[in-house]
């Protein structure tokens, strides 16, 4: 049993000549990996590298600002009686789900104006929107934000947890489940998974929407465990309803694309075989 009082973690990174918060920090470095991660994929897929750079100057500050606005717009009881609060990000309050509507419909827009097919970036991207998630809820951990509910230090020991973790999951007098560890290890699990899923040569578009029932699943199990969760009625939970929906759209995709030809290409064609069908769609044959 551990004695005395236990210090939270300092969620300010450096103070001086700026304050940085290691909620930012961490959630800018798990950006960064991915951009590496999607970067050398890129180029193996036959596209310049530059183009998921150019892509996440516009998605990662549209995300932001969509997640941001999607969490104070479910918290508008406070935030209207405190608009102050609104802008302070660095104290949590980004909502997944409405980064990932910002930043969808950002890559949709940037692939039509680019002419690239958006699900080829959205394959390519998944694994690495996936692993910032996984990072960025170390964000989560450092702000004592997104945990669960009660639970004794003896069920945290219980879990072979280091003590940091542990220390950081007493807050006010009590110990929480940390659920914030809990979705970034079925993250992580996830990337693998998306990773080995790439050899599989799935067909355009799969690769992403695997991201998107993986990810729902565990979130949908872990956000019932959570205690800070936006709802939309007293019982009903705003991401679980959500994952819900993602996970029967995305299995519908799957199935409505294939039956109706739509995904007759594979992650792994070569740039040439795409060059090659795209030709064939414009001669006379394949009009008639």
């Amino acid at each position: 049993m551990l004695l005395g009082n236990i210090e939270p973690l300092n969620p300010v990174m450096i103070s001086w000549p700026i304050t940085v918060y290691w909620y930012g920090a961490i959630i800018g470095t798990g950006a960064l990996l991915g951009l590496w991660l999607a970067t050398r994929e890129s180029e193996r897929r036959g596209l310049n590298k530059d183009v998921f750079v150019d892509l996440v100057l516009f998605a990662i500050p549209i995300a932001i600002l969509c997640a941001r606005l999607y969490y104070v717009a479910f918290q508008w009881d406070h935030y209207s009686q405190n608009p102050g609060d609104i802008l302070k990000i660095w104290e949590g309050g980004l909502a997944i789900h409405g980064g990932l509507i910002g930043a969808i419909t950002t890559g949709v827009i940037f692939a039509r104006i680019r002419g690239i097919s958006f699900w080829k970036l959205a394959d390519i991207g998944a694994p690495s929107i996936l692993l910032g998630q996984a990072i960025g809820r170390w964000g989560n951990f450092m702000n004592q934000e997104a945990h669960g509910g009660e639970v004794t230090r003896a069920f945290l020991e219980g879990l072979n947890l280091p003590d940091f973790i542990i220390n950081q999951m007493y807050i006010n007098g009590t110990y929480y489940h940390p659920t914030f560890l809990y979705e970034s290890i079925w993250n992580f699990v996830g990337v693998g998974l998306l990773l080995l899923l790439r050899k599989v040569n799935l067909r355009r578009g799969e690769l992403f929407l695997s991201y998107v029932i993986w990810y729902s699943i565990g979130r949908y199990f872990i956000e019932g465990m959570r205690t800070d969760s936006l709802m939309l009625t007293e019982s009903l939970r705003i991401a679980q309803v959500i994952s819900i929906g993602l996970i029967v759209l995305a299995i519908a995709l799957i199935i409505v694309r294939r039956v109706l030809g739509m995904a007759n290409r594979r992650y792994l064609d070569p740039e040439n075989k795409e060059r090659y069908m795209d030709s064939k769609k414009n001669t006379p044959e394949a009009t008639k």
